[in-house]
């Protein structure tokens, strides 16, 4: 948890905010914070880079949109960054940066 750098580590939040600053967007440190900050989009309407978050009574998991259904996340301690396809156990929505 709170990992944000390649070679040491990433939680999910972490992951995002490093790979937009990569970008040159400013982006808040938690996945809620992040949630709160961004532009919400339909999920009909993600694109590549958009946010796409996870939670039960507030948000606890961010991934990166890269399309086909797909996104880039960290899964959790122990597990290496990786893409999956988008599920739909407590997905709350998407946002843009």
């Amino acid at each position: 948890w709170g990992a944000e750098s390649p070679g040491v580590g990433f939680d999910c939040s972490g992951l995002t905010q490093w790979a937009w600053g990569r970008a040159g967007v400013g982006i808040p440190r938690t996945a809620q914070e992040q949630y709160d900050a961004v532009e919400h989009v339909s999920l009909s309407a993600l694109e590549p880079g958009d946010l796409v978050f996870w939670g039960a009574g507030g948000i606890s998991h961010v991934a990166i949109c890269v399309g086909d259904g797909n996104v880039i996340h960290a899964p959790e301690t122990g597990e290496r960054v990786r893409v999956q396809p988008i599920w739909n156990n407590g997905l709350v929505g998407a946002g843009r940066p």
